[in-house]
């Protein structure tokens, strides 16, 4: 699929950062802006985990 599913994750983990960044500092908002923060990690191990499972 052309690396499209990791392109994805990556675009969404990254947005993950800029919100939880927006959440922590201009809402303030702390813990919520960590718990978001967690979430891209998970997000770009996942679109990988997935591209590899679609390419078997």
């Amino acid at each position: 699929m052309n690396k499209k599913i990791s392109r994805i994750g990556f675009v969404a983990s990254m947005l993950s950062v800029v919100g939880s960044l927006y959440i922590y500092f201009v809402t303030g908002n702390k813990e919520l802006g960590i718990f978001v923060g967690l979430w891209a990690p998970t997000l770009i191990l996942a679109s990988k985990e997935i591209e590899e499972m679609l390419e078997e």
